[in-house]
């Protein structure tokens, strides 16, 4: 099965350097709506056990596309992560998101992010569901709210989306919302899944 994921979604937090700390840019908001009683909220500690259980009970489902998900993580080393991806938005370099459902405010069905990791006046989307809410459209949905997010903040004019070329169900998200085709990089394949094909989709802000 080819699962919905990017392989810019980070697990806890992001496995790369962050930007220098940018403290006067304005953050995205920290809760976002989706159809069907679904939303995108900050994480916070309170969602470490959450964090923890979805990432353990998916691991098999993350590992062909995730180079992060090779080990199972520690609640310790979730926790750790955790506290890292708070700071992160404070600096306002990365902002990651749970995905969970209002009638059940503790849930964590997937993880969502905004990267400063692919230059100036661009925020990078990543995202991954658990396996047993793929088929609902919630990757494209909390895609579309992430991308409608970004490009209101007034320091960024474009947003990509990274995914390996197998990786369909992936690629079918910025696709759907009407994202550009802006190049094909090849790269060394960071997991067992990928081709090292990596394509990198772009939707700029109206007028750029």
């Amino acid at each position: 099965m080819i699962s919905v994921m990017n392989d810019s979604t980070d697990g806890p937090v992001s496995g790369t350097a962050p930007p220098t700390p940018t403290s006067a840019a304005v953050p995205p908001p920290e809760l976002i709506d989706l159809p069907g009683g679904y939303q995108l909220r900050r994480r916070t500690l309170a969602d470490v056990p959450a964090v923890n259980a979805v990432i353990v009970r998916n691991i098999d489902h993350l590992r062909p596309w995730m180079p992060w998900a090779t080990e199972v993580p520690s609640l310790a080393r979730t926790a750790e992560m955790t506290k890292a991806g708070w700071q992160l938005w404070e600096d306002r370099t990365d902002f990651l998101y749970v995905l969970s459902h209002q009638a059940e405010p503790g849930s964590v069905l997937g993880m969502f992010g905004l990267h400063r990791r692919v230059g100036p006046g661009a925020l990078e989307i990543g995202y991954w569901i658990a396996k047993e809410y793929t088929g609902r459209s919630l990757a494209t949905n909390g895609a579309a709210a992430l991308t409608e997010a970004a490009l209101a903040l007034p320091d960024v004019d474009r947003v990509e989306i990274h995914c390996d070329q197998a990786n369909a169900a992936s690629a079918a998200v910025p696709r759907k919302l009407d994202y550009r085709l802006d190049r094909v990089v090849e790269r060394v394949p960071a997991a067992p899944a990928e081709t090292g094909q990596k394509l990198i989709w772009i939707k700029e802000r109206a007028g750029c």
